[in-house]
């Protein structure tokens, strides 16, 4: 009994001492990552579903065109490191030219952006060669250069009533062009017809309802690429962005969460007197969680993994960006 005791003592002391060196290092790392920052006159760019402690060290977190948008704003930057996923990147790099864009590690691909391709879009423009391409940032530079116009979760209603057609392609997120559809009226036809995001689709309604029971007077927030069941019995729909907003304009304590769980560390920094609780425990991205400080830090030290476009697609691409930002939203 006494030998168990000391072996469970002997590894819970292990335990805790190997979280206290990595918490020493994570802090020498931080200082070493904001002083190269400052050496190359870099912004860091984090969206909210990356790890807390590189939010924590971004100059600033948000939604991938919110990034992309400070990325402009930022004159004096001369590099990017937009710790995310391909496609936003790509968006960055797309906006601003002038600027070396860093991907920290370049597994991080978004699954959804990939079920897109160039080949797909002209299929469908094929069979409607009169109706517009309308697709959601997250896709690639490729298909971007293909579109007559970008959205983002947030605005994609807004974006569509500003095409001048009833019927619209829209791709790659098919629960998003249903949500689209419900707000405009419009006939949106999906491309791929069932395209999705894999972390999404992971919330169902049961769970919901099942905490609903714990927190009958907790506000359920779900993201639009959730599924139309899961929309339907949400309190709020809207992006990442959106939610944080709405959180802090909200006299609700409670919130149910359906999007991936590195939102919770910004709700939880800019709310603390509220609770957050995800629909469904532990719905991670594996591809938005690839990066880390260790990886950061090496991507601006020997400044790797360089975003480029080539000048032909960028050109396309930025007219479907620029068109959706010309819109007041």
């Amino acid at each position: 009994m006494f030998l168990g005791k000391g072996i469970y003592l002997s590894v819970r002391l292990e335990t805790v001492h190997n979280r206290l060196v990595y918490k020493a290092k994570s802090m020498t790392l931080t200082d070493e990552i904001i002083k190269l920052k400052r050496e190359k006159k870099a912004v860091i760019l984090a969206h909210n579903y990356q790890r807390p402690e590189i939010q924590d060290i971004a100059d600033y977190v948000g939604d991938s065109i919110e990034l992309s948008r400070r990325a402009v704003e930022e004159k004096e930057a001369e590099m990017i490191v937009f710790s995310a996923v391909d496609f936003m990147a790509e968006s960055a790099a797309i906006l601003n030219p002038e600027k070396k864009v860093l991907l920290p590690s370049l597994g991080a691909r978004c699954p959804m952006a990939q079920m897109l391709t160039v080949h797909e879009i002209k299929r469908w423009k094929v069979l409607y060669p009169l109706v517009p391409v309308v697709l959601y940032v997250n896709t690639l530079a490729s298909a971007k250069a293909y579109c007559d116009i970008c959205c983002t979760s947030a605005n994609a209603a807004e974006v569509v009533n500003s095409v001048n057609a009833e019927t619209v392609l829209f791709g790659p997120d098919r629960n998003l062009a249903e949500h689209v559809q419900r707000e405009t009226g419009k006939t949106i036809i999906p491309i791929p017809e069932r395209g999705f995001c894999p972390t999404h689709v992971l919330f169902q309604p049961e769970d919901t309802r099942m905490l609903k029971t714990r927190y009958p007077d907790a506000v359920s927030m779900v993201h639009p690429e959730c599924t139309v069941e899961m929309q339907d019995i949400a309190d709020f729909i809207g992006s990442t962005s959106q939610m944080c907003r709405y959180v802090k304009k909200s006299n609700a304590e409670t919130f149910i969460v359906a999007t991936e769980e590195g939102i919770l560390h910004r709700l939880r920094k800019e709310n603390p007197g509220k609770k957050f609780v995800l629909a469904y425990e532990d719905v991670v991205c594996p591809n938005m969680k690839l990066n880390t400080l260790e990886r950061l830090y090496a991507s601006l030290k020997e400044e790797k993994h360089v975003i480029t476009i080539p000048e032909a697609v960028a050109k396309k691409a930025r007219k479907a960006l620029e068109r959706m930002f010309e819109l007041k939203n």
